[in-house]
């Protein structure tokens, strides 16, 4: 065989290879849902690495490494609507599940307070250089989706937040890891606005901005093309990636 037989023979096996390994990567949900997107292999080898050790945990911290003052990431209060259920201590406030679920439901701030409530001190970490320690109190997702029943098809879990636009979305593994909470709780008094009170999602094996504030809905789908432009999140409509492992 010929050097270029030979470098010809081997550049057919090597595509042949990737086509194969794609293909077998799409199957097995190893690919996120904007491959394309700026951060390209790089979001992919990230995110097919959580999915092989998907049972990993974020480090937690004994609580004298707290922040001692965390910071909020301030953001201006999302409007008349929530100004009027703040005013009412949250009263009002409502989280829904619903789509591929068999008892959707409804659930008050006080209803979502009374259900088993789990803790852990850990780091959330923004991408844009800043970072604390806290300990975070809420309910762990994997126990609401039990409570509403999801259904076979589903494999993402899309979150909203009372702020129109602002949504996100993670699979069915991150959303059943024992660390993944609705929390309600920060350093062991009620999570203040500027934390994203009263429910804010926590996923701490995430970066920050996957951790939306506000939560109000929470929906199952098998595809996240029914949202926004398809990319899986408002994330990477505005340029970071779908998936943000740490």
């Amino acid at each position: 065989m010929t050097k270029t037989t030979r470098r010809a023979f081997l550049t057919a096996a090597g595509l042949t290879g990737a086509a194969a390994a794609a293909t077998a990567a799409q199957h097995y949900g190893l690919i996120p849902p904007d491959p394309g997107g700026a951060y390209g292999i790089g979001e992919i080898l990230n995110y097919a690495t959580h999915r092989l050790t998907s049972h990993a945990m974020a480090r937690e911290f004994p609580e004298s490494e707290i922040s001692q003052v965390p910071f909020a990431n301030e953001t201006a209060r999302p409007g008349d609507e929530f100004k009027r259920l703040e005013a009412a201590r949250f009263a009002g406030w409502r989280l829904s599940i619903d789509g591929l679920v068999d008892h959707p439901q409804s659930l008050s701030l006080a209803e979502v307070k009374t259900l088993p409530a789990h803790s852990h001190v850990t780091h959330l970490a923004c991408e844009e250089g800043w970072s604390y320690i806290a300990r975070w109190t809420g309910v762990q997702v994997s126990h609401l989706l039990e409570k509403a029943g999801v259904r076979p098809q589903a494999k993402y879990l899309v979150y909203f937040s009372i702020e129109k636009d602002w949504w996100d979305s993670i699979d069915l593994d991150e959303a059943a890891h024992p660390q993944t909470l609705i929390a309600w709780g920060l350093n062991n008094a009620d999570l203040p606005a500027g934390n994203g009170g009263p429910l804010r999602m926590r996923v701490p094996r995430q970066l920050g901005y996957k951790n939306v504030k506000f939560i109000t809905r929470l929906t199952l789908t098998d595809d996240l093309k029914k949202f926004g432009k398809g990319l899986g999140s408002a994330s990477p409509e505005g340029g970071y990636a779908w998936y943000a492992g740490i």
